[in-house]
């Protein structure tokens, strides 16, 4: 692991990782264990940072962010809806809310993974970073709330994704530290990896072969440097042939695509507004963002003093659509927090688009997601707000406080329209941009040219479970062996073609 680029300078590797994210982390350990990787990642490390893996800290990331530095980006969409995104080894795992779900055997059916692989992938990232939750008292309100407001039956600890209450896994351990993506590193050979650190990858470095494009490396820039000062990785490459591995972006639901945009692969007319020479026109780069719209209900108005407490307990209600928890956040940095209720939509069909904003890869893209754009999401909204509203307003929570909560909210449809476009905020679960059939194929790699794949948040047409980061844990240990065991059947064919 190391921020100096002199370590890079004049290697090549079988493979090359951009963002050691949720789903880079646990590729990288896996391809690791039969070719050398370099995981190339924005941010710095968390593990200098002890604050960061404290359960006690969770939220504060949120409090502070800065241009190009913090450990959490802060963007606003042109909904004009506050989003945030990680920029840290680990990622969004290094600063999330830590619960832990599978996604539903429907999804993985829908999807056409092999469900015995994906259980094996699961069951991997669990047994090293993932834990059964000891229920606080805060807790327990809230899954006695959950079931006060019909949001049954009681499932008790589950992976699964079932309808009902339940308790959830935690990255948080008994010693109230965190556990995060770049720990599964451990588990790959350390031998083969390189991590590479504060650097930002500015765009994908191509090479021709015939008529087809194929990726030879990729351009970056110190993070906190200048943007004009390059330096290049490249892919191994047998003499007298092409390289054999892949460029694997896994930068996130804006990076991936941003990247895409930034080396010329996207929408013809988009690319030329900012002077980037066209790879490949592909309309889809950017296309079908989506982000779960949430609805927060504060159920008590004053902060107080007490710890953050992440979700430990979730609701699954209305047929799978509605996700609800219980969070203590902080609201500042002299220990006071807010206790809220919040739900999400899970399957919204409003859609928008990621466009670039710049050529700078260390600055936001622009993103809308059209919240609530479509009927059918305003309306499940109406009915979100009415449920999230039971639960905050049970007898559970009432007891938990001492005292009734003062939820103001109108019983009117027409005026709960009005408070869902007004109050609408993001779980932090958006994803799209490259889309599986029209960005990618389903082996996650770039269509029209070799050498180049995506596997991060931006392949997922739906956020997945009741929330995203186990599915995405197991997708880079699971896409991992999916590419250990192809490298494994070229090599036999061809050493079946030349005995």
């Amino acid at each position: 692991m190391t921020s100096n680029i002199k370590e890079v300078l004049g290697k090549s590797f079988d493979y090359i990782i951009v963002g050691g994210g949720t789903a880079g982390c646990p590729l990288a350990a896996t391809l690791s264990e039969k070719f050398s990787v370099l995981l190339i990642e924005r941010g710095g490390s968390p593990y200098e940072n002890p604050t960061l893996l404290d359960k006690k800290y969770f939220g504060f990331p949120f409090l502070q962010t800065d241009d190009f530095s913090s450990v959490a980006q802060r963007f606003i969409s042109k909904d004009g809806v506050p989003n945030l995104r990680g920029r840290v080894l680990g990622g969004t795992s290094t600063i999330n809310a830590g619960f832990y779900s599978r996604a539903s055997a429907d999804f993985i059916k829908r999807v056409g993974w092999d469900e015995k692989l994906v259980k094996e992938a699961y069951e991997w990232v669990e047994s090293k970073i993932v834990f059964k939750p000891l229920l606080t008292k805060w807790s327990s309100a809230v899954k006695s709330a959950l079931l006060e407001a019909g949001i049954l039956p009681f499932n008790g600890f589950s992976w699964d994704h079932i309808a009902g209450t339940k308790i959830g896994g935690t990255v948080f351990d008994a010693d109230r530290k965190r556990h995060i993506s770049a720990d599964l590193l451990e588990r790959g050979n350390s031998s083969n990896i390189l991590v590479l650190l504060n650097a930002t990858v500015k765009n994908i470095v191509f090479q021709r072969d015939g008529n087809k494009s194929v990726v030879r490396g990729i351009r970056f820039i110190k993070s906190n440097g200048s943007i004009n000062q390059t330096y290049e990785a490249y892919l191994s490459q047998p003499e007298n042939s092409i390289p054999q591995g892949d460029v694997i972006l896994s930068a996130g639901a804006l990076g991936s695509p941003q990247i895409l945009l930034l080396s010329g692969i996207g929408p013809r007319a988009h690319l030329e507004n900012f002077s980037i020479p066209l790879l490949l026109d592909m309309k889809g780069v950017g296309q079908d963002m989506q982000d779960n719209p949430g609805i927060p209900l504060i159920i008590r108005a004053k902060p107080e003093f007490r710890l953050p407490e992440p979700p430990q307990v979730v609701g699954i209600a209305k047929d799978f659509k509605f996700i609800v928890e219980g969070f203590v956040l902080p609201v500042s940095f002299n220990g006071t927090t807010l206790m809220r209720v919040s739900i999400k939509l899970a399957f919204p069909e409003s859609k928008g688009k990621l466009e670039l904003n710049n050529t700078d890869p260390r600055q936001n893209p622009v993103v809308l997601f059209n919240y609530l754009a479509e009927e059918k999401d305003l309306r499940e909204c109406v009915q979100m707000v009415q449920l999230v509203k039971k639960v905050a307003r049970s007898r559970s929570i009432a007891r938990f406080l001492g005292t009734k909560p003062r939820i103001n909210v109108t019983s009117s449809p027409n005026e709960l329209r009005n408070f869902c476009r007004k109050n609408v905020r993001t779980y932090y679960h958006f994803h799209g941009g490259c889309s599986i059939g029209s960005v990618i194929d389903r082996d996650y790699r770039v269509i029209g040219v070799k050498g180049l794949r995506v596997l991060d948040g931006s392949t997922l047409s739906e956020s997945p479970g009741t929330n995203p980061m186990a599915t995405l844990l197991m997708l880079g240990r699971y896409q991992g062996i999916k590419i250990l065991k192809e490298r494994e059947n070229a090599s036999a064919f061809g050493n079946q073609q030349h005995p």
